[in-house]
This record gives C-alpha cells, sequence and structure tokens, in this order.
C-alpha cells in the first residue's frame, strides 16, 4: 500500500462498534448479531453481508413514524466488515448496558437487532405540536450509533438543580427518565433558535445525560436561509 494512504487503512477489530475517523462507523458483522442501520448509510463492505429494506419489524413500526422524523431503516446480516456513514456527520457511539436512551429519528445510524425499539411520544410536550413529539427509544443490552453535526457536548442533567434547556433542532439524543417540558420565550429568541421572533426550548430535569451537537439539520438551515 501506498505509504500516504497506510495510516487511513482500518485498524485490527476489537468491538462490534468502533469508528474509523469521525465520521464513518464500522461494524463487525457475525452471524446471528443482525443490525438495524439507516437506509443508504452503507459505504463499504467486506465478506458475505445481506440487506434488507424495511423488513417487517420495521413496517410494524411504520404507522408510528411521522413525515419528517422517520428513520427508514434495513437490516443487515452475514459476517464481514460493514463500513456506514451519513454525509460525513460525526458518529458517536454508546453501549447500553441495561439501559435506554430516547433518540432523535434522524440521528439513528445503527443498532443492534437484539436491543428493544420503539417509536413513542415524547410525554410533556402535547401543547407544542409538530415540534418533535415522537422519537425513537432504544433499550436493553448493546451497540447504539448515531449521528452529530460537528462534536457533540453531552450534558449531565444531575449535576445541578436548573433546568437545562436545548434548541431541540440541535437536540441528538436524552436519557428516557428525564422529565421533558417544553417552554416557549420571547427573550431567549436572540440565544436560543436561529429564527426571529419566538424562540422554542425543550426543558429537561432530573438524573439522566443530554446529547446536543453544535449545528442544526440542513433543512432548518435552509429555512434560516430563506
Amino acid at each position: 500500500m501506498n505509504q500516504q494512504l497506510a495510516g487511513y487503512a482500518p485498524t485490527p477489530v476489537a468491538a462490534r462498534m468502533e469508528n474509523h475517523g469521525s465520521a464513518m462507523l464500522k461494524v463487525a458483522m457475525a452471524t446471528g448479531q443482525d443490525l438495524f442501520a439507516r437506509v443508504g448509510s452503507m459505504v463499504a463492505y467486506e465478506g458475505f453481508i445481506q440487506y434488507e429494506p424495511n423488513p417487517p419489524a420495521v413496517r410494524q413500526m411504520a404507522r408510528d413514524w411521522i413525515t419528517g422524523e422517520g428513520t427508514p431503516l434495513m437490516k443487515c446480516t452475514g459476517d464481514g466488515l460493514l463500513y456506514l456513514a451519513d454525509y460525513g456527520a460525526n458518529v458517536v457511539i454508546v453501549h447500553l448496558d441495561n439501559d435506554a436512551l430516547s433518540v432523535n429519528g434522524t440521528n439513528v445510524l445503527a443498532f443492534d437487532a437484539s436491543l428493544q425499539w420503539g417509536v413513542e411520544r415524547v410525554k410533556g410536550l402535547a401543547k407544542f405540536a409538530g415540534q418533535g413529539l415522537f422519537n425513537v427509544k432504544i433499550s436493553g443490552s448493546g451497540w447504539v450509533a448515531l449521528t452529530s453535526r460537528g462534536t457533540p457536548v453531552v450534558v449531565d442533567c444531575g449535576s445541578g438543580e436548573d433546568e437545562t434547556y436545548v434548541d431541540p433542532d440541535a437536540l441528538v439524543a436524552w436519557s428516557p427518565n428525564l422529565k421533558v417540558k417544553g417552554k416557549r420565550s420571547f427573550k431567549a429568541s436572540s440565544l436560543i433558535g436561529r429564527g426571529s421572533g419566538e424562540a422554542y426550548q425543550m426543558a429537561f430535569s432530573g438524573q439522566g445525560i443530554v446529547v446536543v451537537q453544535p449545528s442544526e439539520d440542513s433543512t432548518d438551515r435552509l429555512r434560516a436561509r430563506g
């Protein structure tokens, strides 16, 4: 191999999921260890790996997806190495140990098929229609890969008594045991959120974490430019 390119070669497999650089996920596939991944996220693979878009387990959940919030998934099976990416977004790997995570559907890249998952309504936001009322809850023991538009920050909500406020367009994931409520504020409109006028935030409290990306999604940026 050309010495100038040798530094980009994959490293030996050490775990089920690993980062290759900041924007690519490497998954060690094996028989009986199936994976759900975002449709269109496969960039390369080695070995014998098969794909099934929109499998029955996903179709069963389809009635709960909301336009713009859903995540088309494919089921990956086989043996080999699978490489996934999402338009250069940072990849964040989480190993759940009998734990749970509530994830914005647009930030789901991949997760072990053995995990329990489903689309659920976010409690406490009923009166804020259209503001991300549904998320993907993933629970159990296994691997999850998320995407973030830039290096995320993980806020520990249990470290203080004050609530943590997040722009919903920058929200990646949170601990599902946190209390969530919506808040509208004119005074904070120039501090949180890119739009003019009224600002909308999600307030978190309790014991748990919130994962926040430093950039809003592309559709939001286009709206802001328009």
